[in-house]
Order: C-alpha cells, then sequence, then structure tokens
C-alpha cells in the first residue's frame, strides 16, 4: 500500500470509460497508472498527474488492483496476456469491461491460472455518468477483498450492486439491463422517425410525453440530442452493436426467444454499415 493506505491502481483501457474511471481514482488519492493501445490517449491523462505506461507490464507491474477497460473479451484478454509477466499472485482484478457470458467465463479462467483475485465488475452508465463518477457496478466475486475492491468502485460510482460471490453474474445483469436501453432507444428513435415520415413534427412526441408516465431522464436526452442532430459519443453506435450481439448470443445460450433483441441488433448493425459507427446510440434515428 502507499503512504495514504490505499492500493496502487492499473488502469488498462482509456477510452470514453477508462479515462474518467482513471481521473476519478486520481481525485480520490489513489495513485493510478494508465495504458492504452493509443497511446495518446493514456498520455492526454499526465496533465491529470495520472502516469501512462507504454505497456499493459508496465503498468500493471507492482500495482495492487487492476482495472480493465476494454472494447470486448478478445481485447480484455489480450491485455491481460501481455500483461501477465509482471503480475503478482494476489493482485486485484476488477474487470469493468462489457464482455458477455462465454468470455467472462474465459476471463475468471485466466485469472484463477495467474493467481488473481477477480472481480466481475460491468459498470451501467455511459461518458457522463462516468465523468461524474456516477456509474452503477454490477459486481460479483468473492467476500474476502470486497472492502478494498468496494473502495475503488465508491470512487468511480454512486452505487454498487453485488450481485453474486460467483463471478459472471455482473455480466449476465448487465447483458439484461443493455437490452432494456437498447429497446429504450430504438423505440424513441422510431417514433420520431415515424412521426417525421408522417409529416409531424418530431418535437410533438416529447411534447406529449414530457411530463407524463412514459417520461424519463433517458427519454429527455436522447430525444434533445436527436431532435438537435447532436450525436456526440456517450456510447457509439459500434459498442452499441458489440452488445446487442452479446444479448443475443446469451438470449440463444439461455434457451430465451427475444425477437425485439434481434431486432435492435439489425438496426445497430445496419446504422453502422451506413457509416455512423463512431456517433452516439441514438444515431439509431438515422437510419
Amino acid at each position: 500500500m502507499n503512504s495514504e493506505n490505499l492500493p496502487i491502481v492499473a488502469v488498462l483501457g482509456t477510452g470514453l470509460i477508462g479515462a474518467p474511471i482513471a481521473r476519478n481514482l486520481h481525485k480520490r488519492g489513489f495513485a493510478v497508472r494508465a495504458w492504452n493501445r493509443s497511446q495518446a490517449k493514456a498520455q492526454a491523462l499526465s496533465a491529470d498527474g495520472i502516469e501512462a505506461c507504454a505497456s499493459p507490464a508496465d503498468a500493471v507491474r507492482d500495482a495492487e488492483v487492476v482495472v480493465t477497460a476494454l472494447k470486448d473479451g478478445p481485447a480484455v484478454d489480450s491485455v491481460m496476456q501481455a500483461a501477465a509477466p509482471a503480475l503478482r499472485p494476489g493482485t486485484i482484478w476488477l474487470q469493468s469491461s462489457t464482455v458477455g457470458i462465454e468470455a467472462i467465463a474465459t476471463l475468471a479462467a485466466l485469472a484463477e491460472l495467474l493467481g488473481l483475485v477477480f472481480y466481475d465488475a460491468p459498470v451501467q452508465g455511459t461518458r457522463q455518468p462516468a465523468e461524474l463518477a456516477q456509474l452503477i457496478i454490477l459486481a460479483s466475486g468473492p467476500l474476502a477483498h470486497r472492502d478494498t475492491a468496494a473502495r475503488l468502485f465508491d470512487a468511480i460510482g454512486k452505487r454498487t450492486v453485488w450481485v453474486s460471490e460467483q463471478p459472471g453474474a455482473g455480466s449476465r445483469l448487465k447483458l439484461a439491463l443493455n437490452n432494456w436501453a437498447f429497446a429504450l432507444t430504438h423505440g424513441l428513435a422510431e417514433s420520431l422517425a415515424l412521426a417525421k415520415g408522417l409529416d409531424i413534427d418530431p418535437a410533438l412526441v416529447v411534447d406529449v410525453v414530457t411530463g407524463g408516465p412514459m417520461d424519463s431522464a433517458y427519454f429527455q436526452a436522447k430525444a434533445k440530442a436527436i431532435l438537435a442532430g447532436d450525436y456526440a459519443p456517450s456510447f457509439s453506435i459500434a459498442n452499441a452493436a458489440k452488445d446487442a450481439r452479446l444479448v443475443v448470443d446469451a438470449a440463444a445460450h439461455a434457451g430465451v426467444q427475444l425477437d425485439a433483441a434481434q431486432a435492435s441488433l439489425w438496426r445497430f448493425d445496419r446504422a453502422a454499415a451506413a457509416g455512423h459507427g463512431d456517433k452516439d446510440m441514438a444515431a439509431s434515428y438515422l437510419v
């Protein structure tokens, strides 16, 4: 532990979620090292007092906690394999990426092989909640080191839901929640697109919903973005398509028929094919 009795933390992946996670951990007094495949993104954190490292192994060397915030399961596996020679047995691994049920089993097995204490802890929330330390952490993992894990979760989120002692439960819950978020996104996008197609001002849909039982902060935020044509990514179409595919695959694995989830994936794929992959998932409206 460092002089303040806080663990040294390595954050692997400093994109829309990883960068604010690193900043918020640093603000709460943790010594933070960061690595990203695009080194400029990690270097950008140097101004905040965060040490940018040239490789995953450099980042995790002597770290007591590793946080992975990467695109998908194969990316997490590849980066942790690269970090493995510098990892010490007993290091706590907080896996915050959305990776699906197959990949989380692979990562848990890797953690066991390397002697790491593994927490499956995907986060609910996009760029803005991450920046404000308002993420919801969906955690599963052993009781033994939860106090340490909770100190980090409290630094990056407003709430931690402990789902199970067995890794994988957090990832399964995340898929169910993402399915709901995608349904809301497409439902709004298609309703506004239908209004426009019927020669009705889409803003009238928002006006009628506002203040009623169908209203929500999410509805208002995405509606505002669509009406303004502002698709700066909080969560991109490309990432949404990846996660929607994980939902469909999980449903098939569980033997649950999800017709809307399959349609959701098709719509995200169509938006990506139309060149909107780097835009916010509200760009579902454009297709």
